[in-house]
């Protein structure tokens, strides 16, 4: 942890646990589930490794957070105390601020690898059909430096949604080909995902039922419905 703003205020002294770089991101990836390291950093692929790691130690030691050893002492599962479950509100708090004041789809944001392993966490598992479907999205005009990672599959069933990034080998049953910044503006509520099929900016192909279905299936981003204000934030 960083050196202290050397002040006795209640802000400082809290941001001085949570404001650290990757924090709060890490704090969003464990109030959203994450509970293992890989998990984590599937949710943060930015971050390195050793960094994550500092992090959760900081967390721990801050008392945000508790990690229990997994059996045969592979890695360790992490839980957030109670002081750590009370920053829900703040997290919340902090992506409702985003998506009303900010600009987020800019070229240098696009990762698709983070919109995939969040959209897994979105699926309407209940509006499934009683079988696997597999759906695959390849994404065009991804940034240079994240051109490997353009084609991902998502094997959802009524019990749960898995992402691959390597063929799961299983017959595919829709096809979901769109545009990197298309399809983040749909994921957080920027562009109906209707008008980019119309626009042909998102095309999804494959049985027709599981076509009309798909839009059902995806719930977007939590803050998607959050409103943004008439007129971009200016300077006071």
């Amino acid at each position: 942890m960083s050196a202290g703003f050397g002040q006795f205020c209640p802000v400082a002294i809290a941001c001085e646990v949570v404001a650290e770089r990757w924090t709060p991101i890490i704090l969003r990836e464990l109030l959203a589930g994450a509970d293992q390291f890989n998990a984590i950093h599937r949710g943060i692929p930015r971050i390195s490794r050793p960094l994550l790691a500092k992090r959760l130690r900081d967390l721990e030691k801050a008392g945000v957070i508790h990690a229990e050893r997994l059996p045969g002492g592979r890695g360790y599962r992490y839980r957030l105390t109670d002081a750590g479950q009370e920053l829900r509100g703040v997290v919340d708090a902090l992506g409702a601020w985003g998506q009303r004041w900010t600009a987020r789809v800019r070229r240098d944001t696009l990762d698709p690898r983070f919109l995939m392993w969040n959209m897994r966490r979105r699926i309407a598992l209940e509006r499934l059909p009683a079988r696997r479907v597999v759906v695959q999205f390849h994404f065009t005009a991804v940034p240079d430096a994240l051109r490997a990672h353009r084609t991902f599959w998502l094997v959802l069933q009524p019990a749960q949604a898995e992402l691959c990034v390597d063929d799961p080998d299983f017959d595919v049953d829709l096809y979901v080909e769109c545009e990197m910044a298309a399809m983040a503006a749909v994921w957080i509520g920027d562009l109906p995902l209707a008008e980019a099929i119309r626009a042909r900016r998102v095309r999804v192909s494959g049985a027709r039922e599981l076509v009309r279905a798909f839009p059902d299936w995806l719930m977007l981003s939590r803050f998607a419905a959050v409103p943004r204000p008439d007129k971009p934030a200016s300077p006071a």
